[in-house]
């Protein structure tokens, strides 16, 4: 790369000096209105249905559930919600600003890296490779294709994985420009972080490649030469596919119901789906707009409806390659791209989310970096000024992006907006409405996601409460018989339908709702109550004495339970 002066080194050295704090400000800026969004999509399995965060239990914490949900054989990202929930419960700010931090942290590692990137492969860049390198980190950090990652708490895997994977080139990187002893602590660094990864997300599988790329592309010129001056670490880097193994086997191989071979999606449709989805993520990097939250799970059934994406996939995955032999440094670029996108985006299919934003949170930086230094390279100084003048605009699609996150009801409306053939998203928006206490407005959503896919249960059993919430207990109950058991997730579910049943004086159907509910919850003090009190109604005071003291055992201490078990002997006594 020929060198770039710039006009003003006072500038030069003002932004070497500030650029981190700057960063990490302008960041914390434009994501502050994220701190109080709601949790959305995947958020409640990662926290409020995650029982081993509840407390600091080291066990429990490195054993997150194995439903092959968020955490599942992720131990690190669920010890990271383990330390949010001692804080703040299930209060959504911490979360947040964990997910914030993370984000600057992994701009200050991109930062770092690029920085020493360029001075690698140009050392009479030294003089602006600082400005470009900012510039750079600031791009990929404000980039609006990122706010999935940084504000949806459960997409922490993403963004922690990410720090961890910048984390194992920087330190590489560190080690190439250091002395002999320092370098050996930066190896050491190197291979701790990538530990650390494995442990985080899948995609971590190809860092120890990247680095091995990286390093015969920028330090030894060849992987012959890479191998021979850095053979023990690249065996001990190697070695932290063993804790990967583990965690993967540790769960029968697969992410249960969300990743894996037969599951209903072959893997050459997913892999036909993700030419489509490599596209979008380009096209999403250049003009990130409209972002879409849930792109849904629908994959295509031939070749011809992505044809002309499978192709162009095809000849950028050709010129990767060809460019890895001929032109080093823009095939590294290339195989970042792809290698880190190959775990999600190739043939093992992840059948809950087809495609999805936040995998592009690391290749991202692929096409920032390429972006960058091509424009350098066309036009000199003169970019540096127009990647500047990019930041604000960026910064500000960024905020305008977070305050679609701002509820449930506004970010799942945008949703529907923008792929209006997605159940998935109409389920949510319904589900949205119906906890705003809003069920008139859940109706036609939720009945649009079931035209769209009338086996959405969940999109019924949201009707079901909306219709609860409008007192139209009789037709709520008839969806509810029907719906598959969701043991022991339903008992709300009844105990709602029992309480709308006694609003309307039908005590009998009440009876069975709260039945139901004290059969899939026996811990459920409310609904033995209430069983207690539509039986004595009823007049079934025998039945609501045995109710009231099973309730007391949950809880001896209550008044009103007391009182209420004097009422039912009394009535009891005087019937006989």
């Amino acid at each position: 790369m020929a060198p770039v002066s710039l006009r003003t080194s006072f500038f030069v050295a003002w932004f070497t000096r500030f650029a981190p704090l700057v960063l990490v400000l302008v960041i914390a800026l434009v994501y502050a209105r994220s701190l109080h969004v709601p949790f959305l999509f995947d958020d409640a399995d990662a926290v409020l249905r995650n029982p081993t965060i509840r407390r600091l239990d080291a066990w429990a914490i490195i054993n997150p559930p194995a439903d092959g949900s968020t955490t599942t054989g992720r131990p690190v990202v669920n010890v990271s919600f383990a330390l949010n929930y001692a804080v703040s419960g299930e209060a959504v700010w911490s979360y947040h600003a964990f997910n914030v931090a993370i984000h600057a942290l992994a701009a200050l590692a991109l930062l770092g890296l690029s920085r020493r990137t360029l001075v690698a492969l140009d050392p009479s860049a030294a003089t602006f490779s600082p400005v470009l390198a900012a510039l750079i980190a600031l791009l990929w950090a404000l980039h609006p294709l990122q706010t999935e990652t940084v504000i949806c708490i459960a997409q922490r895997t993403e963004a922690l994985c990410g720090l961890f994977y910048l984390l194992t080139l920087y330190a590489f990187a560190r080690a190439g420009a250091e002395p002999t002893h320092d370098s050996r602590r930066w190896h050491g660094i190197s291979v701790a972080a990538c530990l650390i990864g494995m442990a985080t997300k899948e995609v971590m599988v190809t860092a120890p490649l990247v680095v091995l790329l990286y390093d015969r592309t920028f330090f030894a010129r060849s992987f012959a030469a890479a191998w021979r001056q850095r053979r023990s670490f690249y065996v001990a880097l190697a070695a932290t596919w063993l804790l990967l193994v583990y965690l993967v086997l540790q769960n029968s191989g697969s992410r249960g119901v969300a990743a894996g071979f037969g599951l209903g999606v072959s893997p050459w449709n997913y892999l036909l789906k993700q030419a489509e989805a490599l596209v979008l993520y380009l096209r999403l990097s250049v003009w990130p707009h409209p972002l879409v939250l849930d792109y849904g799970t629908a994959v295509p059934s031939s070749l011809a409806e992505v044809g002309w994406q499978g192709v162009a996939v095809l000849v950028l995955l050709g010129g990767t390659i060809w460019a890895l032999v001929r032109r080093p440094v823009l095939g590294f670029v290339g195989a970042w791209f792809f290698l880190i996108l190959a775990p999600s985006s190739s043939f093992i299919p992840l059948i809950t989310q087809t495609v999805a934003e936040h995998r592009m949170c690391l290749p991202l930086a692929a096409v920032v970096v390429g972006f960058g230094c091509g424009l350098i390279r066309r036009f000199g100084n003169w970019a540096l000024w127009f990647l500047a003048a990019l930041i604000p605009v960026l910064a500000g699609m960024t905020m305008a992006r977070v305050a679609d996150y701002r509820d449930a009801i506004t970010i799942w409306t945008d949703t529907t907006t923008h792929a209006p053939n997605q159940a998935r998203a109409w389920t949510h928006l319904g589900a949205a409405y119906v906890a705003a206490n809003r069920p008139s407005e859940a109706l036609a959503p939720l009945d649009r996601a079931l035209a769209i896919n009338p086996a959405d249960h969940t999109a019924r059993r949201n009707r079901a409460l909306a219709l609860l919430s409008l007192g139209r207990a009789d037709e709520a109950a008839v969806i509810f018989a029907a719906l598959p058991a969701r043991e022991p997730g339903e008992a709300a579910e009844y105990f709602a339908l029992g309480n709308a049943f006694a609003r309307d004086g039908k005590f009998p159907e009440a009876v069975a709702a709260y039945t139901r509910t004290v059969t899939l919850d026996p811990l459920h003090i409310a609904a033995r109550a209430n069983l207690g009190n539509a039986l004595l109604v009823s007049g079934r005071a025998r039945e609501a004495i045995a109710a009231y003291e099973a309730a007391l055992r949950l809880n001896p201490s209550d008044r009103r339970l007391l009182d209420n078990l004097a009422i039912a002997r009394e009535t009891a006594a005087a019937r006989r």
